[in-house]
This record gives C-alpha cells, sequence and structure tokens, in this order.
C-alpha cells in the first residue's frame, strides 16, 4: 500500500484537474442560430420547398422561434404562421388520455367497450382491445387505403364497425389512425365534453397556446390557416387538403410558438409555465417509453434509433403538411419543424429536424442532395419517352397493322392486351378508387397525392388508349386486308 499512495494522490490529482473539462465537453453546444437559420433557408432552396417554421427548446425553455420562406401569396412565415400538424396531433390525444388515467377514470388496461358502450366490429377479438393498445397501435385494427367521409368524430370512429383485425390484440405494431379516432371518442366520453373543446381547456389554455385549435375535418374553416401545397419536379404547387375526417388522429392546428410551449412542457415533466401540473411526470415518461410488442412506440411517442443521437419524436403527414416533433433527452434540446407542403417521397420535416438536432450538438450540416426533385424528374423524363413513343406508334399504326392483317382475330386482339394494361390502371386509380366505398378521395385528389407518378401513368394510359384505338380502327376501316407480300407465309408475315 505504501507504495501505491503515490500513485493513488496522482490519479486524484489528475481527476480533479480533468473534472472542468469532462464537465464542459458534456455539456450541450450553446444554440448558434445563424446557423440554424442558414440550414433551413439552405434546405429550402435546395429541395423545392414553399416555407417552413420552427422551434427550438432547451430544458423546459424556448430558445427559437422562427419562421422561413413564404405562403401561397408570396406573404412571408413567422412563428405565428398555422400549420397543420398532422399525426404529430397523435401526442395530444394520448396526453388527454393519461390526464383521465391520473385522475382515475381510465385505466390503460382495460378494454374500450368499458368506456365506449356501442364500439363494435365483425370480429369477436375486438372485445378484448384495451385502451393502451390503442394509443401504442397494437390493437390490430387496421389502415385500409379507402375509408368513407365523415362529418364527425363519432360517425367517423363508427366506421370500424364493418372491419375485421389484421392481428390479434396486443401482439403487433399496426399503424391505424382509427386507434387514435377511438381513444379521441374515449375522452369525449369520460370528460363529457366534445374533443376539441377539452384540448382547448385542459392542454392549450394552461400552456397559452393561443393560436391552437383541434378541428374534425380537414374542410373546416380554419381561420389564417397556412396554404398547403404539393411539391413535383422541384416545384411546389398551391392545393387544398384532400377530405378526411381526422378529429384525435391529425386534427390539431398550431404555430412554432405554441408548439414550442407543449414540448417545453414535456420536458418539465408536465408542468405548465405557471406551475401547474398538467401530468404527472411519471405518465409524461409512459408516454415516451416503448409499450409491449410496439416495437420503439410509446404512446403518441416514438423513440428513434436510426440516427444518433437518440430521439423521442412523432411525424406527421397530410396531403399538403408534414410536421415532425423530437425531444432529445441526451442535450436536453426540443425541436419541431412543421411545413406548408408534402413530398411523397422525402419527410422533409424528419431531415430538417435531424439538421437541427446535429447543429445542437456542435456537427457541421448538409442539406443533401434533392433526392425527391431527382425521383420527379426521371418519372418526368419517363413522361416524355412515353409521349414520343405514342407519337411513334401512332404514325406508324397503319404499318403495324398490315404487318398483322392475315392474324386471325383473337390473335390481334390479344396482341393489343398490354396496350390496354396501362389504361385500364390509370382508370383504376385515377376514377375508380376515388368512388370505392363511398371514399372521401375524387379524382384530383389522386394528383395530389404522388403528382409525378400520377401524370406518368394518366400519360402512359392515355397514349396507350390512343395508339390501341388507331390500331383497332385501322383493322377495322379497311375495305380489305391486305394481302400477305409474295412469297411469304402469313406467318412469315407476321414476324
Amino acid at each position: 500500500m505504501p507504495r501505491l499512495r503515490p500513485l493513488l494522490a496522482s490519479l486524484v490529482v489528475t481527476t480533479i484537474a480533468l473534472a472542468p473539462a469532462q464537465a464542459l465537453a458534456s455539456a450541450p453546444v450553446e444554440l448558434d442560430r445563424p446557423a440554424v437559420d442558414r440550414f433551413v433557408g439552405d434546405y429550402l432552396d435546395r429541395h423545392g420547398l414553399p416555407g417552413a417554421t420552427v422551434a427550438v427548446v432547451h430544458d423546459g425553455e424556448t430558445v427559437l422561434t422562427a419562421g422561413y420562406g413564404h405562403d401561397a401569396e408570396g406573404a412571408a412565415l413567422d412563428e405565428q404562421s398555422r400549420m397543420r400538424i398532422a399525426s404529430v396531433s397523435k401526442s395530444f390525444t394520448a396526453f388527454a388520455v393519461l390526464q383521465h388515467v391520473e385522475s382515475g377514470e381510465v385505466d390503460l388496461d382495460a378494454t374500450i367497450g368499458t368506456y365506449l358502450s356501442d364500439f363494435v366490429m365483425d370480429d369477436p377479438r375486438a372485445d378484448e382491445i384495451t385502451v393502451r393498445q390503442l394509443l401504442s397501435h397494437t390493437s390490430g385494427i387496421p389502415s385500409p387505403v379507402i375509408i368513407g367521409p365523415a362529418d364527425s368524430l363519432e360517425e367517423g370512429a363508427a366506421r370500424v364497425a364493418s372491419w375485421t383485425l389484421a392481428a390479434d390484440p396486443g401482439t403487433s405494431y399496426l399503424y391505424s389512425n382509427a386507434n387514435y379516432w377511438l381513444a379521441a371518442q374515449v375522452v369525449e366520453t369520460v370528460s363529457g365534453m366534445p374533443f376539441a373543446d377539452y384540448l382547448e381547456q385542459k392542454v392549450f389554455a394552461p400552456l397559452g397556446m393561443v393560436d391552437s385549435e383541434s378541428v374534425v375535418t380537414t374542410r373546416e374553416a380554419v381561420d389564417d390557416l397556412a396554404q398547403g401545397h404539393v411539391t413535383a419536379y422541384g416545384l411546389a404547387f398551391a392545393t387544398r387538403e384532400p377530405e378526411q375526417m381526422d378529429a384525435g388522429a391529425g386534427s390539431v392546428v398550431s404555430t412554432a410558438t405554441d408548439m414550442a410551449a407543449w414540448l417545453a412542457m414535456q420536458q418539465r415533466g408536465g408542468t405548465a409555465p405557471d406551475g401547474q401540473r398538467l401530468l404527472a411526470p411519471t405518465l409524461v415518461e409512459l408516454s415516451h417509453t416503448p409499450q409491449p410488442h410496439a416495437g420503439r412506440h410509446g404512446l403518441g411517442w416514438q423513440r428513434s434509433t436510426s440516427r444518433s443521437p437518440e430521439r423521442i419524436g412523432a411525424s406527421g403527414v397530410l396531403g399538403t403538411f408534414n410536421a415532425q416533433q423530437d425531444l432529445v433527452p441526451d442535450s436536453g434540446y426540443g425541436v419541431v419543424v412543421m411545413l406548408n407542403s408534402f413530398t411523397p417521397t422525402r419527410e422533409h420535416a424528419y431531415e430538417m429536424s435531424s439538421g437541427i438536432i446535429a447543429l445542437t450538438e456542435g456537427e457541421d450540416v448538409e442539406v443533401g442532395l434533392p433526392v425527391a426533385t431527382l425521383v420527379d424528374l426521371f418519372l418526368g423524363a419517363l413522361t416524355v419517352l412515353a409521349v414520343a413513343l405514342g407519337a411513334l406508334g401512332l404514325r406508324r399504326h397503319r404499318r403495324w397493322v398490315a404487318r398483322r392483317a392475315a392474324w386471325p382475330l383473337w390473335r390481334f386482339v390479344l396482341r393489343l392486351f398490354p396496350q390496354t394494361i396501362a389504361p385500364a390502371l390509370a382508370i383504376f386509380v385515377v376514377l375508380v378508387t376515388p368512388a370505392l366505398q363511398s371514399s372521401s378521395l375524387t379524382p384530383s385528389d389522386t394528383f395530389r397525392i404522388f403528382p409525378s407518378l400520377t401524370v406518368l401513368l394518366t400519360t402512359l394510359g392515355i397514349v396507350g388508349a390512343a395508339v390501341t384505338a388507331a390500331r383497332v380502327r385501322a383493322r377495322f376501316s379497311a375495305p380489305g386486308r391486305p394481302p400477305a407480300p409474295a412469297g411469304q407465309s402469313a406467318v412469315a408475315t407476321s414476324t
């Protein structure tokens, strides 16, 4: 031991000397506001996006709220610009349910039939679905592509009556907006007030979120709402939001200022700025915690491990808006990004939030390649090619028919079949699909969902139909079939 004392003393002195440096190294990086401004502005320019609003919080305090870019009318966006936050709304619905869990009015592991006496599905297993399974998307309720319109939460939630479960309740994760329609109904039933009123009185007002509200459908009038856009070919086109009933699942409209207050409250463990407790810290933490058989998903939130540092977040996508919220436990930062645009092949709000988080870590950030624009331009090139080939087919259609004049009718029709696939698919997607099951979609909505792909599909359909019609007309309008060239058999002529 005497021989070790000098060594131990040296280690103690070294540890004390390094302690300030280690503390400094682990301290969060002070937010570089100009760097955030440059990154967001450059990102919008590179990816052809009209605008964004951003909020950054740290340890329960707002450190940045801002708007970038413009609205459809050219007006600059700012921290008070109202945007749809889409499925980020689910974190508010889960919060409202957990408030009733804290009061003892709701048991997370009770079946939803305990609170919704008229709940029914065309599947006996539905009787086993619990409130926790709704909030963690482990109920087994499916997410159909075609969903009929509805004008109220009750009418919307009742649509599940004819559905069957895609999995046994509590066994696997399956994302479905229907889970949160039902969760919002639970809030209405237990609280005795409309879901929108509940959020206003019990969440928005205590947090000072004066510009936030919850709507029922996307067609409901919202004062001062930013104009949504859809992007295609590197450009942004102002358009209306497709109609849907999204109460509880994607219904919240908010601003950067208000969303900063929401994230800051999460970091304070459920406490409002004035000290009022809106939810117990343990339940706030529970909402952020992965649930049984839900993978990385909690209650309205999910853990992201795809990028470092780990974050707790939620994303939202609508036909003309995109949003992302993230909390970073290691650094104490939180970020919200809201876009007044939708890009079908890229969640830009997530990418922008990740970039801002990287800046809070002191890292250099690149805006990246405009992948979505490159995809659209490739599809655009295919569209031009389809038009060119169609023009060539129309120009040569008589020659094409002449070479097959000796074919029997069945063989001629069979040879035309491949050209009818694109027209049939275009008709199904653009015209038939919106009419299925009284869908709320319209033919024009199919173009908004993925413009460049729909334009390509429609072009292929028109070209295919035009060439097919020209060839059929040429075969049956001629006074007689041209004979096969002398010295050649009909089989040879067909090659």
